[in-house]
């Protein structure tokens, strides 16, 4: 029995999770979901942050209640605690965030976590003044 998101996450992608690369994203999906939603998103992120930056994006089938009517984007990074386990950070979740994310909200949270300097034109956070 899996224990935790991440221990789920870690042995959906691959059995042996030192290979899991970073910068990953995984997008656990139910299985009566359709693929549509994680595969325009998978595409455009693409676009935004091409390999090597992000080095994989695996739509993961994950068919358990609590993931029922969820759109949930995890983030592994390599944990700088010389651990061998990945960092794996929890970048949106329809449910506690209240809908699907716009694009650029995604972009933002991926860039600000991967590649602080990045200008993402015009899909950049607005200053106020």
């Amino acid at each position: 029995m899996v224990s935790s998101i991440n221990e789920y996450l870690l042995t959906a992608y691959t059995p042996d999770h030192d290979q899991l690369p970073c910068h990953t994203l995984m997008i656990p999906l139910p299985a009566i979901c359709r693929l549509h939603r994680a595969s325009w998103t998978q595409t455009e992120l693409f676009l935004t942050f091409p390999p090597p930056v992000l080095k994989s994006i695996t739509p993961i089938p994950h068919d358990t209640p609590e993931a029922s009517g969820r759109f949930r984007l995890w983030l592994a990074t390599e944990n700088k605690n010389h651990s061998k386990d990945p960092l794996i950070e929890l970048i949106w979740d329809r449910k506690t965030q209240g809908g699907f994310p716009e694009l650029k909200d995604l972009k933002q949270g991926i860039r600000d976590r991967i590649q602080p300097n990045l200008s993402l034109g015009h899909s950049d956070k607005k200053t106020k003044e």
